[in-house]
């Protein structure tokens, strides 16, 4: 009895394990499922967990990556919008959008899926890049690059395409090299050199212009301060001579005590570095030492 109660037992579980093979599936958090019933399209699943399903060959489950996928163009040549060639390289970063889509176009070949986006981002990249000038993309200044605005029209002109003709959404494009092919490089570099040469100049002027300019203003300040200096100059020379009249005055009227000043100016002078001075009393301004002791003996 036991036996047979353990051999039930297993055989349930087997046809259980049996069934959830046939019957269960599940669906990973970084999948997108499809179902087919007998070939054509059944339903999408996008939620992760157990699901149900008709074992085949009356359903089948397709499962793709849902996580954002990223290739790169291969390094080739293009010409820009004045006729400059330009070898550039591009990356692209998608997703599927629609499983639908992307399984009925491609069988779920993610290889065949990226050949055909590459062909799409190749026409695209083409067009964008011939509908600029070469110094969006190579110039020594950088006010004149524009590859946002290329990268961000590449994806606008591939998005509407890629979703509904392919089923992926293109979540952003970019461009990670750019060269230039070997007979155009010295061309280049000498324009660029000239660009660099004509800022140089203009920097120049706009500093001599400047120069000018502070030179300018300093020589007319100077101007200024000489004029309020030989002003303020003839005011004190205009009120020194009105003083100086009247001491004129005032030895005028007294030209003894004028004397007198003026010799002891002259003996001040004669004496202040204590020299030893040998001359005849009688003489102006020494005479004043011999009247001094005629005084001092009163």
């Amino acid at each position: 009895m036991n036996k047979r109660l353990i051999t039930l037992i297993v055989g349930t579980a087997l046809l259980l394990i049996f069934a959830s093979i046939l019957f269960i599936f599940q669906v990973r958090q970084s999948q997108t499922a499809v179902v087919t019933t007998f070939g054509s399209y059944s339903r999408t699943i996008d939620d992760p967990g157990l699901q149900f399903k008709w074992p085949w060959p009356i359903q089948k489950v397709y499962r793709f990556d849902n996580r954002l996928q990223n290739f790169e163009r291969k390094f080739e040549q293009t010409t820009t919008g004045d006729a400059k060639p330009l070898i550039i390289e591009v990356y692209v970063g998608w997703k599927i959008s629609n499983a639908k889509i992307f399984l009925e176009r491609f069988n779920g070949d993610m290889i065949k899926a990226q050949q055909n986006l590459e062909s799409l981002v190749r026409d695209a990249k083409n067009s964008v890049i011939g509908q600029h000038p070469f110094r969006d993309l190579i110039s020594p200044r950088e006010e004149d690059l524009k590859f946002d605005d290329i990268e961000e029209e590449i994806v606008e002109a591939i998005q509407a395409e890629a979703a509904d003709d392919y089923g992926m959404r293109v979540e952003f494009a970019g461009i990670k090299q750019l060269g230039l092919p070997e007979s155009n490089t010295q061309k280049v570099f000498e324009r660029m050199r000239a660009d660099r040469q004509r800022l140089v100049k203009q920097f120049q002027g706009e500093g001599e212009s400047r120069a000018m300019e502070i030179r300018s203003k300093a020589e007319a300040e100077s101007t200024r301060i000489l004029n309020e200096a030989r002003a303020k100059a003839i005011e004190i020379e205009g009120q020194a001579e009105a003083r100086a009249n009247e001491y004129y005055k005032v030895f005028q009227e007294n030209p003894e005590l004028a004397e007198l000043l003026l010799g002891l100016e002259a003996l001040e002078a004669a004496t202040k570095e204590k020299t030893t001075i040998v001359a005849d009393p009688n003489t102006p301004p020494f005479n004043l030492f011999r009247e001094g002791v005629k005084e001092f003996n009163r």
